[in-house]
């Protein structure tokens, strides 16, 4: 048995000005976990990063591991409780028809407590994949995984004592779990507990903490904030996850902020796995303990607190003389994004890199509908980019790109369907694709 992640009277979170000691942080979830029912697991909806935290706590109190849905959508809530039939739903707001709900007020003012302990090699959390690729699917994640994980990328950023986090990603989701809550928790940092999504938003949260302060975010919610004119609140670091970040953009935050942006490459099947300053180089650097190998073409992590070797669904160019235990490598796309045309490679982050780099382009990304005999034949792109035709776009394509990847069609959309995490997922690039058919 180990304590859970806090020591002492260290400030745990910031709510609307106010500091939630460790200490009340133990009561809350001491009340809290003598509420929770004896049977079934909870799935973890609160928006509330306080009180998301104090859910986790209680539930790893009571010996059983929280369910992590991609998103709080009722219909898919409701798909993964065909597999969870005893599971109830922990929120702190959202209630779903039909589905035993416990309500979590917690706000750090019910007393104060001994810290709570947990068992390291229990099952702490249930994550699903964002289901870009079919249904979601489960990846359990043990409480050893996720704080050495925590305790790695901290070695790796060297996160102040004190600083707030602020986050603009859901902490259901991985990177936000172990970014925007483990690594503040486990080092002396506090969880902002809000949830801002809106440029505006962020910024007043930013320009509210207290320094030192951290921005955890994503490429897409970055391009946004930088589209803001006038003086942004510095930062004292940046972190990038869910999707590699471009050299501009990681350049033009630096300037903007005043801080090192670091990024972070995982998956929800392994976590955190390596890091990279984008400024300094294009190669990511394994965390700690993880080593990477290949076979037939395939990348498989391992390391000292994984659960277990994990296969990627990226293709990664290995760096150094031994593949068999390599540690540095580069970023080359998605398996499932190759494509093939004429007999000519390339990949479809490639080509969404390429496109987003056009001046005038907001948002955009390459699409290929077809099935898998087929996979290239078709490859359209939908663009934001209120200011060009969609000649224009294409004429700057023909200078970046081969012209066989030139998008067949390309569409003008006022808005790409992207979730909270900054992802598109397949089914709505169809239905999107059917409606501007």
């Amino acid at each position: 048995m180990s304590v859970l992640l806090l020591q002492g009277d260290a400030v745990v979170a910031r709510k609307a000005g106010r500091e939630i000691a460790a200490s009340a942080f133990a009561a809350d979830v001491a009340a809290l976990a003598a509420r929770l029912p004896a049977n079934g697991r909870p799935l973890n909806l609160c928006r509330d990063r306080y009180r998301f935290f104090v859910g986790l706590a209680a539930s790893a109190v009571n010996k059983v591991p929280c369910i992590l849905p991609p998103s709080s959508a009722a219909h898919l809530i409701r798909d993964l409780l065909t597999d969870e039939p005893d599971a109830y739903l922990l929120s702190d707001g959202e209630v779903i028809e039909g589905i035993a709900t416990v309500m979590v007020d917690a706000d750090g003012t019910s007393g104060s407590a001994d810290l709570p302990s947990v068992d390291r090699q229990s099952i702490a959390a249930i994550l699903y994949t964002s289901g870009s690729t079919g249904r979601p699917l489960p990846h359990p994640r043990s409480w050893n995984s996720l704080l050495e994980s925590a305790h790695a990328v901290q070695r790796r950023f060297g996160l102040q004592p004190g600083s707030t986090v602020i986050a603009t990603v859901p902490h259901q989701h991985s990177y936000g779990l172990e970014s925007s809550i483990l690594l503040p928790a486990l080092h002396g940092g506090a969880i902002d507990t809000a949830h801002p999504f809106f440029p505006r938003d962020v910024r007043d949260r930013i320009a509210a903490s207290p320094r030192p302060r951290w921005l955890v975010t994503t490429p897409i919610h970055l391009h946004a904030l930088l589209a803001e004119a006038g003086e942004l609140p510095p930062l004292d670091g940046i972190v990038s996850a869910t999707a590699p970040l471009a050299l501009e953009l990681a350049t033009a935050a630096e300037r903007r902020f005043g801080a090192v942006l670091y990024e972070i490459y995982g998956c929800s099947e392994a976590g955190q796995l390596a890091t990279r300053t984008p400024t300094s180089s294009s190669r990511w650097s394994c965390l700690d303990g993880v080593t990477l190998r290949q076979e037939q073409g395939v990348t498989i992590a391992e390391g000292t607190f994984l659960d277990q070797p994990t296969r990627l669904a990226d293709v990664l160019e290995l760096d150094g003389p031994d593949h068999n235990k390599a540690t540095k490598f580069e970023l080359r796309g998605r398996l499932q994004d190759l494509v093939n045309i004429g007999g000519r490679r390339s990949s479809i982050a490639y080509l969404t890199h390429h496109l987003t780099s056009i001046d005038g382009v907001v948002d955009g990304v390459f699409f290929s509908p077809g099935d898998d005999h087929d996979p290239a034949a078709r490859l359209m792109a939908f663009v934001v980019a209120p200011s060009l035709s969609a000649g224009e776009i294409l004429a700057a394509l023909r200078l970046r790109i081969d012209p066989v990847f030139l998008p067949r069609p390309l569409h003008l959309v006022d808005a790409l369907p992207r979730n909270a995490t900054g992802k598109i997922q397949r089914e709505d690039l169809l239905a999107l694709a059917a409606r501007v058919a």
